[in-house]
């Protein structure tokens, strides 16, 4: 635990950021003493544990699962699903649980920086728990662990997806995070996938021009918040490892693997390391992606040969498996991107921005609703245009719902309420063609997305009360903030039954 950094969030609330964890374990040990952890024995890789991960991922306060004693396996190879939920949530981030969602992103983007000053880079120690057991040689088995069969119709067995792997940039030595999920294809060859202008894609091709293999490591079971990093959109040149040390107030403890010399933590619960040959194309999927679909069948990607693998006594695989939306996938990132989102569209300089949500319905990328204090003609506009091109909004967006301060935009009801109400659809509406999206978005066209046309349209909806009209607009039924705090004290006892 490292001593908590003190501050006041737009709500009142004094808050103080601290985490309560080291690694894995000490997040399962804190989950169990919030009363938000169930344990399960004897669920199966094949069915149950894909079964039991849907069930819980809707509801936003179901517990965490921990598997034991999977069939097939050695008896305490575990599984870790639904982290992200319930009060636990707060506690993944570093934050009291009695935080609300907006709040809890408020407070995030208090603390989260990948500013040279907030950095903190790793240490590098001889050993570490996740050097207990290893496997070289002849003795790698990606298949003894319990890689579930997420999805129904899922392609294989992903051990990889609350996982990120580690490469390096061949020209200028930095290490990248990157989120990308990892399928086993048998006993000593996975396959991940990486989408265009990613990190370890551009690492990768990098490489590849060169005639070379890529290195890397996947750790796929480590603590959450650097997995949470890895799959945060972090500039070139800065090191998720960093990001992370400066998010703890200390550095990562690193060790490096036996073939490639990549850097992982030393806590970790088991790392895969091997080389990515990219002329090697091998099926990946399909698979139950982040907008609710399953990826095409017929996709390759690069062999990934393991050389070694390296796990803890009784490992843990961290799941995080994408389902139909909202889930827990995008939960997770509606409250860490819309963060981020909210700095980027100050940093671009528009004024007066009061709140941001990336909503969970679009997998927190695809809805986006700002509030702002509309000062002048076209503000909302600009709002729109930034956050649609942003850093944080540019991959895969599509709508952008701009509206005035009285409206709470992470109510998506009360968002689309104001789209409806305040727009006119034939003058308030604009356009973007050829926007960076993801392949996994189920509306590209086949033939578009085989000759890599992999781009889509934005839709920035300008929400707000006509500038040059405002005081002839008619005035909203919505009570006062303090006009609902105060039937909340008087009535609220009538909505508990």
């Amino acid at each position: 635990m490292v001593s908590g950094e003190q501050f006041e969030l737009q709500s009142g609330h004094n808050v103080e950021h601290k985490f309560s964890y080291e690694d894995l374990r000490d997040w399962i040990n804190e989950a169990d003493r919030l009363g938000e952890l169930e344990r399960i024995s004897g669920a199966s890789w094949e069915q149950d544990i894909g079964l039991a991960a849907t069930v819980v991922k809707y509801k936003e306060d179901a517990p965490a699962l921990l598997f034991d004693d999977i069939p097939g396996v050695r008896s305490g190879f575990r599984v870790l699903v639904n982290i992200f939920g319930g009060k636990r949530k707060n506690m993944t981030l570093g934050f009291p649980t009695n935080l609300n969602k907006v709040e809890l992103s408020d407070a995030w983007t208090r603390v989260y920086s990948h500013d040279e000053e907030a950095l903190i880079p790793p240490t590098f120690v001889d050993t570490g728990p996740v050097f207990e057991n290893v496997m070289m040689g002849d003795d790698v088995d990606v298949l003894a662990f319990p890689a579930p069969l997420w999805h129904e119709d899922d392609g294989g067995r992903y051990i990889g997806t609350g996982t990120y792997n580690v490469t390096q940039d061949p020209e200028t030595g930095w290490y990248n995070l990157g989120a990308y999920r990892v399928m086993v294809v048998d006993s000593k060859t996975v396959c991940f996938n990486t989408a265009p202008g990613k990190h370890g894609r551009i690492h990768m091709e990098t490489l590849a021009k060169r005639g070379e293999k890529m290195p890397v490591v996947m750790v796929i079971g480590g603590e959450p918040i650097t997995f949470i990093t890895g799959g945060y959109e972090i500039p070139d040149g800065v090191s998720e490892f960093d990001v992370a040390g400066g998010l703890r107030g200390k550095p990562l403890e690193l060790v490096k693997g036996k073939i490639t010399g990549l850097p992982f933590p030393a806590n970790a619960e088991i790392v895969i390391e091997g080389y990515v040959d990219p002329q090697d194309l091998i099926p990946e999927g399909p698979f139950g992606d982040w907008c609710g679909s399953y990826t095409e069948a017929g996709r390759v990607r690069p062999k990934c040969t393991v050389e070694a693998i390296y796990h803890r006594n009784d490992p843990i695989i961290l799941g995080f498996p994408p389902q139909s939306l909202p889930d827990e996938y995008s939960r997770f990132r509606a409250i860490t991107r819309s963060a981020l989102m909210k700095q980027n569209i100050k940093a671009a300089g528009i004024p007066d921005v009061q709140e941001v949500w990336c909503h969970e319905v679009g997998g927190s990328r695809m809805l986006t609703g700002i509030s702002i204090k509309a000062r002048y003609p076209g503000h909302a506009v600009q709002a729109g245009q930034i956050a649609s091109q942003c850093f944080a909004g540019a991959y895969a967006g599509k709508w952008v719902i701009v509206t005035d301060e009285d409206i709470d935009v992470s109510d998506l009801e009360e968002l689309i309420w104001a789209a409806l109400m305040r727009c006119d659809p034939a003058t308030e509406i604009d356009f973007i063609k050829t926007a960076w999206t993801s392949n996994a978005d189920p509306r590209l066209h086949p033939d578009e997305k085989a000759r890599g046309n992999i781009t889509n349209s934005r839709m920035i909806i300008d929400a707000t009360i006509p500038f040059h009209w405002r005081d002839r607009f008619p005035v909203s039924t919505k009570p006062r903030e303090e006009l609902l705090t105060q039937a909340r004290k008087k009535f609220g006892y009538l909505l508990e039954r």
